[in-house]
């Protein structure tokens, strides 16, 4: 089991949501709107400058839970779902998942997914 974690553009969840939506096997999507900040990058610079933007943005943070034969399907259609072809369009990240349990009857494993 895996947890898919994305922070994209708050303007790209309702197309992101959709795309997700058409996944077979995909339980659902936790969508929680946020706001941060990231590294600046001049104009002029081919590297991101450390300074730091100290002006928050809004962001939308996704978060779903796969079975590992999913994982592929979810990121890829995620990334093309929130890709706008400009800069910063966000982070996706996978992260394991030792144990999942269903609160209302105990059963644990991928099965509850």
């Amino acid at each position: 089991m895996k947890k898919i974690e994305a922070f994209i553009k708050e303007d790209r969840i309702e197309p992101v949501a959709n795309a997700l939506r058409g996944i077979d096997g995909l339980s659902g999507v936790t969508v929680i709107h946020a706001e941060g900040f990231g590294r600046r990058e001049a104009a002029n610079e081919r590297e991101p400058s450390p300074e730091m933007i100290h002006d928050f943005r809004g962001v939308g943070r996704l978060e779903t839970f796969c079975s590992d034969e999913l994982v592929e399907k979810v990121v890829e259609t995620l990334r093309e779902a929130a890709h706008t072809g400009l800069r910063h369009d966000g982070k996706i990240f996978v992260l394991p998942v030792d144990d999942a349990i269903r609160v209302a009857s105990g059963k644990r494993g991928p099965d509850i997914l």
